[in-house]
């Protein structure tokens, strides 16, 4: 089957159902025209905390871990969108300055005049006028911020939780696994799935993989035989090193191995879904929209899929993946779940297997601790406040944001 024939007899046709029963229900409230949209830098993490400035020369590999102040969290962005029905909505997003940039002198001519509630054609929309400088990075990273923006006034505009205006909740309760280093920290909050980060890659040599896979194995006898145990690799390694450490980490019984590659190594994961049969190679963290998840499934390039809500293209996109994926059986892990605005998508979706940790159990501010799910014994619950159940306050916004007031 062609792609295009693919994405409009699977997964946009089944977006595409569900958006018609959705406008309807929009259509329930009044017209909401966009008065304003305003977007400001909210670094939730330090850009130290990955990669460093300072190198030994040429070939440091350091180089290839400087990410800069665009990416991850050191990178968020928060969008503001008011309507004249009093509507405000909150959307978080990537990319930093100059995600804000593209927002305030090339996205907010779209925005000004429209109806609020047509939030996946403002998609459509913004996708297509982006298209010859974005597609991907710091355009989509905009634009998801944007659409979360946009359904989080739609939530409000109908005074609902957007899981629920969705549909309703695939269930009550989601298991959440603790992604970090301190495992006993994890236990002890009640976590049953772990997701630790691996630090060494190909140029250590095979010690450090040797003791990197031993820790593993110590770690599983730790936690217990029925636990989860999953690992990061942030896009260190190869193929061939992959591989290898798939086999040495057999004991470990892993649910998954993540972004082991960088991501557009789409052949790289290919090979690595087809060769390795002792773990799931999962995938999606750093991929853009939902034709780069196609990519991903049509290739067989990933056991299972992490898009990042704040990221990949928002609440849209996460419903278009959650489609697709559920139409390959492939089951679905947003990168930071456990958010306020990744529990819209995974309450919601019942691909979504897992909920990420966020900001359970980690050093945070009281913006974090705002963003976090309500979480429950190893589980994450839905979010029960209007729109995407987060609310700005002034004081948050001044300490913050003081742009948005």
């Amino acid at each position: 089957m062609s792609r295009r024939a693919f994405l409009s007899t699977s997964a946009l046709s089944t977006v595409g159902a569900a958006a018609g029963s959705l406008s309807t229900l929009l259509a329930q409230s009044p017209r909401q025209q966009i008065v304003s949209v305003k977007a400001a830098t909210l670094q939730l993490l330090p850009s130290s905390r990955f990669g460093r400035r300072e190198f030994t020369g040429d070939h440091d590999p350091a180089r290839m871990r400087w990410f800069g102040p665009f990416s991850q969290l050191t990178g968020t962005i928060l969008v503001q969108i008011r309507t004249d029905q009093g509507i405000t909505g909150y959307g978080l997003g990537g990319g930093g300055g100059a995600a804000v940039y593209i927002i305030e002198n090339h996205l907010r001519d779209l925005l000004i005049g429209a109806d609020a509630r047509n939030v996946q054609l403002l998609w459509d929309q913004i996708f297509a006028s982006t298209s010859f400088y974005g597609r991907k990075g710091v355009a989509i990273q905009a634009l998801s911020g944007i659409d979360l923006a946009l359904w989080d006034a739609a939530g409000k505009a109908l005074n609902q939780p957007v899981w629920r205006m969705l549909g309703g909740a695939a269930r009550d309760k989601t298991c959440a696994y603790f992604t970090g280093n301190n495992v006993e920290l994890g236990l002890k909050l009640g976590f049953t799935a772990f997701k630790l980060p691996v630090d060494v890659s190909p140029h250590e040599g095979p010690g450090a993989m040797k003791k990197a896979a031993a820790r593993l194995i110590e770690t599983r006898r730790l936690i217990g035989p029925d636990a989860l145990l999953m690992i990061d690799v942030l896009c260190r390694w190869n193929v061939e090193y992959t591989i290898e450490f798939a086999k040495r980490a057999e004991e470990a019984r892993l649910f998954f191995i993540e972004e082991p590659l960088l991501p557009d190594d789409f052949s790289g994961y290919e090979r690595l879904c087809r060769e390795v049969t002792s773990t799931r190679i999962a995938s999606g963290e750093h991929e853009f929209s939902h034709y780069g998840f196609e990519t991903l499934l049509r290739l067989n390039a990933a056991h299972l899929l992490q898009p990042d809500l704040t990221w990949s293209g928002g609440l849209t996109t996460g419903l278009r993946v959650a489609a697709l994926a559920s139409s390959r059986g492939v089951p679905v892990a947003p990168h930071r779940g456990g958010s306020v605005y990744g529990m819209q998508l995974i309450a919601h979706h019942p691909a979504c297997i897992l909920a990420e940790s966020f900001g359970t159990g980690e050093p945070g501010n009281e913006v974090m601790a705002m963003l976090t799910a309500p979480y429950r014994n190893g589980h994450y619950l839905p979010v029960p406040g209007p729109g995407c159940g987060v609310e700005w306050t002034p004081e948050v916004l001044k300490s913050r944001a003081p742009s948005l007031l």
